[in-house]
């Protein structure tokens, strides 16, 4: 166990600047807190988001430590905490928003409610690629509609949270389908979804061809905007459409003309208001499960980032190159 007061991090002092990368304190673990030596930081558009000034509902002030997903070993816990112990191999959803610290670091204090024993059978790079896109995915097609065997999901886009979805859905026994190019028809089909390409087809063509007309039961929107109206067509009589970018204006009509519900997804709020943090551990502790059966696998970029490269890799996510998740391996 290091005993030094100091730790290397990436701070960022003003938006859309490098990061300082030098020492800064090391923190101690609170009561319910555990310590965790951080091995690998993932990386998400929300933090490149926060990066370049352009997320205030994250409400992290600068100078800051960015980082939301981290993947790493207990090194010490806290009073009061009786699920982890040093040498545990942990990940998590746990800072770089809301004033917490972030992962961009050798070391972080976090919640123990947060996180989960890593699966056994992934490295921490490919854990730390996880925890935001799978709770999203979970919170989205478990917790608000409660997806099961028999239904047709449509999931819309095949991202981050996107393949995701799709592996937890077909884990649940739906049968599903994924809009996205057809670029990523092939991907789609290896998850075990049907692709259905949205440059050539039009909603009313595949609710056709794959529902008969009546429409999917549930419909998972993850990229926003236009395609949430379209989801709001694509759904069927009392079927349900939930989003995790449904931010904006949208017009109502098509959802209420079937009697389908709407459901939003906010995943930062447990963090940002300390409601709910455990349920968090708990969907991570359902990844691992899913992760050690085979059923689901995160898609990695192939490139490596140090983290005195952070600043490169959220400039792969503004520039759209990633293909799959980014990850930085600090330790």
């Amino acid at each position: 166990m290091s005993t030094s007061t100091t730790m290397i991090a990436a701070v960022l002092k003003t938006y859309d600047a490098p990061f300082e990368i030098g020492p800064v304190a090391r923190p101690e673990p609170d009561a319910g807190q555990v310590l965790v030596r951080i091995k690998a930081s993932g990386v998400n558009p929300l933090d490149a988001k926060i990066h370049a000034g352009e997320a205030t509902h994250a409400r992290h002030p600068l100078p800051a430590i960015l980082g939301i997903d981290l993947a790493g070993r207990v090194e010490t816990v806290g009073p009061g905490v009786t699920t982890f112990r040093p040498g545990d191999e942990v990940y998590g959803m746990t800072g770089g928003v809301g004033g917490l610290q972030g992962s961009l670091a050798e070391y972080a204090a976090v919640d123990a409610d947060l996180l989960a024993l890593k699966p056994a059978n992934i490295s921490m790079r490919e854990a730390a690629a996880l925890p935001l896109i799978f709770i999203t995915a979970w919170e989205g097609l478990v917790d608000r509609a409660s997806v099961h065997a028999g239904q047709k999901v449509l999931i819309q886009g095949a991202g981050g949270v996107g393949h995701i979805a799709i592996q937890i859905a077909v884990a649940l026994g739906a049968e599903v389908f994924a809009v996205d190019s057809s670029a990523k028809a092939e991907f789609i089909s290896g998850l075990g979804a049907t692709p259905i390409d949205y440059k050539t087809r039009t909603v009313e063509d595949y609710v056709a061809e794959h529902t008969g007309g009546a429409g999917f039961d549930v419909v998972y929107d993850t990229v926003g905007g236009a395609t949430l109206d379209t989801s709001f067509k694509a759904v069927r009589r009392f079927g349900h459409v939930v989003s995790c970018l449904g931010w904006g204006t949208h017009a109502l009509a098509p959802l209420s003309f079937r009697a389908a519900t709407y459901s939003g997804v906010f995943t930062l709020l447990p963090i940002l208001s300390g409601e709910g943090r455990a349920h968090h551990g708990e969907i991570l502790r359902e990844a691992t499960r899913l992760v050690e059966a085979g059923q689901v696998i995160p898609q990695l970029d192939p490139r490596r980032f140090s983290l005195d490269q952070a600043l490169l890799a959220h400039q792969a996510i503004k520039d759209r190159s990633a293909r799959g998740k980014l990850v930085i391996e600090i330790g």
